[in-house]
């Protein structure tokens, strides 16, 4: 299928939506998502495995939310300021941590946003292990009551678009192209000229940018931030959308997202669903093992797909042409 039919199509389905499923729901799925690109942008096109991306998510959500909250800013001003921090946060451990390569490289991101937690933890701005509670979602340019979910959907759908239309021009771009160079092997790089370690900071800070956004609009659309969001297991979350969607693709990321909120999100439901169906009590247990069938998803797709969904049926429509010839 052509690749343009195929975002048309799913356009044509992001816009339709919010009138067959729950809105919150979809906002949810597309900030996840975002984030899942924006660190798929790092790992599947860089080839930089951070474990400190929960810091970017949650500090920008913390961020935009006690700007609208408690300064009164618009919402504009809290997403700009929300993505602002993430960048300068990026931008300050990427100077750190691209000194440092493979696990080195992961492990310093994982204690630096380790810190950041524990400052989340204790500032009196963010209510501690309460969070921030009642965000308001404010107006658009001063005009859109963003308190009607389906006007709220429609701008964060925006905001997704130009956020992943962003990241496809940086990775068909020069510097994308150079991104992939240093991923397949840098010291060749190197010797061609290039200021690796350079690329690498600009692609990390570019994607806790792209994170920090994704963050911001979070809160703003569930109206809360808790410590949840900066805490080293969201890191980890992500990882796994990016690997069970497929690393390295740019559809990969979303799907993943999908999958994984969708558990998260549905399987309760179909625990209780299942209990009264067969009169089974132990079904309504399912809701709370999500992270029990999620690892299971993610031991089947490492061992059975290990492109991920889509870089499986990517592969398989090449060599469908191929079988046919």
């Amino acid at each position: 299928m052509n690749k343009k039919l195929a975002y048309a199509i799913a356009l044509a389905v992001a816009l339709a939506a919010p009138f067959v499923a729950y809105p919150v729901f979809l906002m949810k799925v597309l900030c996840f998502a975002l984030f899942a690109c924006a660190f798929n942008l790092l790992i599947g096109f860089t080839g930089l495995l951070s474990f400190g991306h929960a810091a970017f998510f949650g500090g920008a959500g913390y961020v935009a939310g006690y700007t609208l909250k408690s300064m009164g800013l618009p919402f504009e001003a809290g997403l700009l300021l929300g993505t602002a921090f993430a960048a300068l946060i990026g931008l300050l451990m990427g100077m750190l941590a691209i000194r440092r390569q493979g696990i080195y490289f992961t492990m310093i991101t994982l204690a630096l946003a380790q810190m950041l937690y524990f400052v989340f933890l204790q500032a009196p701005f963010t209510g501690g292990e309460d969070g921030l509670q009642g965000v308001p979602r404010g107006k658009l340019l001063g005009l859109l009551d963003l308190g009607n979910d389906l006007t709220m959907y429609y701008v964060v759908l925006a905001i997704f678009i130009a956020a992943f239309a962003l990241i496809m021009r940086t990775v068909h771009s020069p510097f994308g192209q150079v991104l992939k160079a240093v991923k397949d092997n840098e010291p060749r790089g190197v010797s061609l000229g290039y200021d690796t370690d350079r690329y690498k900071l600009l692609a990390f800070v570019l994607s806790a940018a792209l994170a920090g956004l994704a963050g911001a609009t979070k809160t703003v659309v569930l109206g809360f931030e808790t410590l949840t969001d900066v805490h080293w297991a969201m890191s980890g979350l992500v990882v796994l959308m990016t690997l069970v969607g497929g690393l390295g693709t740019l559809a990969g990321p979303i799907v993943g997202a999908l999958l994984i909120i969708a558990l998260e999100n549905k399987l309760g439901d179909l625990g209780s669903w299942l209990a009264r169906a067969t009169s089974i009590e132990w079904f309504n247990a399912i809701g709370e093992s999500v992270t029990i069938v999620t690892g299971l998803i993610f031991i089947f797709c490492v061992l059975a797909f290990r492109r991920g969904i889509v870089g499986e049926i990517g592969a398989l429509l090449k060599r469908a042409p191929a079988t046919s010839k």
